[in-house]
């Protein structure tokens, strides 16, 4: 027998977890594209244009997630096929990645997907710089350069200080970022990007044993 009233009890028995303050983060997802290129399984990267944010950055196809996409791994679709100029006949997603919880409050979920071999990309120029693709044996034998942000904790003025055990002197946690680089040619993958990367090449290196 519960010692709590019925209706607390059901309810949380009921309940799912989730991301707590979930409600407060911005939600994106991203596509992974895979693509046969020049006869090789390659993955496909853009460089963004001069006008959205971080023009010049190499990225991902991916967005916010909306309201009237139906899951994460819509939003994904839509966006490769709103960036990259092809229709959601000519993409599959694959699997999903492990999302991310970044300290600027953004959840992001990627999803691991492939183009047709027939798709004719055209890259939506307000979005897309240009397009470049990296085989994928050449990315599995890479060792991304790696370097860490520290991450420092700055209460606002007026904090109350007098509140807490040890005041002023309160031993924060630090936070440590660990930031991958990749140089293809003359194009530098770093940033979120090259985290999602990483991650994508070390669960195809798990698959490639399970096989």
């Amino acid at each position: 027998m519960s010692c709590l009233p019925e209706n607390l009890h059901h309810y949380f028995k009921q309940r799912k977890a989730g991301v707590l303050d979930s409600e407060q983060y911005r939600r994106y997802a991203i596509f992974v594209p895979l693509a046969v290129e020049d006869g090789e399984l390659s993955v496909i990267f853009e460089v963004r244009s001069e006008f959205v944010p971080q023009p010049g950055e190499i990225c991902f196809p991916g967005g916010r997630i909306d309201e009237g996409d139906s899951s994460a791994s819509a939003a994904a679709e839509r966006e490769l096929c709103e960036e990259l100029g092809v229709s959601p006949e000519e993409v599959e997603i694959t699997g999903e990645l492990d999302y991310m919880v970044t300290p600027s409050k953004s959840m992001i979920f990627p999803f691991l997907g492939e183009i047709k071999n027939s798709s004719v990309l055209e890259p939506n120029p307000g979005e897309v710089k240009e397009i470049f693709s990296v085989p994928l044996k050449d990315l599995l034998e890479m060792e991304p350069y790696e370097h860490r942000i520290q991450l420092a904790v700055q209460p606002e003025d007026g904090f109350p200080y007098h509140l807490i055990p040890n005041g002023e002197d309160y031993p924060w946690s630090a936070g440590v970022i660990y930031e991958h680089f990749y140089q293809y040619k003359n194009y530098i993958i770093w940033g979120l990007t090259a985290r999602i990367l990483t991650h994508v090449l070390e669960e195809m290196k798990k698959a490639r044993t399970t096989v």
